[in-house]
């Protein structure tokens, strides 16, 4: 098996190249999925959205505490696009602007419901520590 080196890069202690683990790589880029990459997974997971439609869903889901700005927006989709959490369903002409929608893919859904389980673990942890804190006075809550 031959491992993928990063070209330009390397060690400057032995000049060797640095292999690239990818594998690494993805899974720790799903260990942590930011708030708005959750509700934007979340948001599609519902139905196919074009853009504008994602940053609606996302103001609904975050009862709005979330509002996505275009540049986050659209660097958002471009990224999940590129991990293949998310494709691009069709494209569509509105008053002469095009209109990208997006879906859930595969491997997206299977990301959303691993970060839901993962969140899920959390919240109880919080919530168990929550219940066993002792008040300020020092007696439990």
């Amino acid at each position: 098996m031959r491992l993928p080196v990063c070209a330009g890069w390397e060690d400057p202690a032995t000049d060797l190249p640095i292999l690239r683990l990818t594998l690494y790589v993805v899974l720790r880029s799903m260990a942590v999925v930011h708030e708005a990459t959750y509700l934007i997974l979340t948001a599609l997971a519902e139905q196919t959205l074009h853009g504008y439609g994602v940053v609606q869903a996302v103001q609904r889901l975050s009862a709005g505490e979330i509002t996505l700005r275009p540049g986050t927006l659209y660097g958002a989709l471009d990224r999940l696009a590129e991990q293949k959490l998310i494709t691009v369903d069709h494209e569509q002409v509105v008053d002469g602007r095009l209109r990208r929608y997006y879906r859930l893919s595969a491997s997206g859904t299977t990301a959303l419901a691993t970060q839901t389980e993962r969140l899920r673990r959390h919240t109880a942890a919080a919530e168990r520590a929550l219940r066993t804190r002792p008040d300020p006075a020092g007696s439990p809550a």
